[in-house]
C-alpha cells in the first residue's frame, strides 16, 4: 500500500436510508453538515435515497422505490401518447 495517499480523518458516520428509515454506522471521511444522535452519541449524518436494506436486489422484493416521482411522470407521458394514438 502506498503511503501518504489515504486520508487520515476517518471517523464514525451515521448513514440513513430515507426510504425505510434504516440507519447504520460506518467509518468514513465524508463531509456533512447534519448530525444525528444515536444511543446518546452524536454522529455526522449522511442521507441516502437507497441502500442495501431497501434495494430490491438485496431484499428479494421487487418493489419500486421512487422518491422523485419519475415513474409517475413517465406513466403520465406514456398514457397521453397512448390516448393520442387511439
Amino acid at each position: 500500500m502506498k503511503s501518504g495517499i489515504h486520508p487520515e480523518n476517518y471517523r464514525a458516520v451515521a448513514f440513513k436510508d430515507m426510504s425505510n428509515d434504516d440507519t447504520f454506522i460506518s467509518r468514513s471521511t465524508v463531509n456533512t453538515k447534519e448530525t444525528i444522535e444515536i444511543d446518546g452519541v452524536t454522529y455526522p449524518l449522511v442521507k441516502m435515497e437507497i441502500s442495501s436494506s431497501s434495494h430490491p436486489f438485496y431484499t428479494g422484493k421487487s418493489n419500486l422505490v421512487d422518491t422523485a416521482g419519475r415513474v409517475d411522470k413517465f406513466m403520465n407521458r406514456y398514457a397521453k401518447r397512448m390516448e393520442a394514438k387511439k
